[in-house]
């Protein structure tokens, strides 16, 4: 792998951080599924405010993972769906979804181990 330089390093972790926060995880594992429109996504996505899901979905759509398809209908219809490099970017973070799902129990367990040791120390 060739080295990374102080520019690139950056552009990286924005990356990252778009992909690999709480709400475009959420989105991108829903929009796995097909198209969805704002309020499926939106009653889907238990917790996430109608401003939180506009920005991440804009975010999305900025770094070209997500495609709004607008329909000319009254009132206008409005379609979310993974593009093709969305779609790249969906199997690992279904993995890591599903990781996260699958190992609850045990990261719940190690936090309240350590937060014991916290307050004995």
């Amino acid at each position: 792998m060739a080295e990374i330089d102080h520019q690139q390093c950056h552009r990286i972790n924005q990356i990252l951080a778009r992909v690999g926060d709480k709400w475009s995880v959420l989105v991108i594992m829903e929009l796995e599924h097909g198209p969805r429109r704002f309020n499926e996504l939106k009653r889907a996505i238990g917790g996430i405010s109608q401003r939180m899901l506009t920005l991440t979905l804009r975010g999305l759509e900025r770094d070209g993972l997500v495609k709004r398809t607008i329909f000319p209908t009254i009132p206008p219809r409005v379609d979310y769906e993974l593009t093709k490099l969305g779609r790249s970017l969906r199997e690992p973070v279904v993995a890591l979804g599903t990781w996260a799902q699958t190992h609850l129990d045990e990261i719940d367990a190690a936090r309240a181990d350590f937060d014991r040791r916290e307050e004995e120390a």
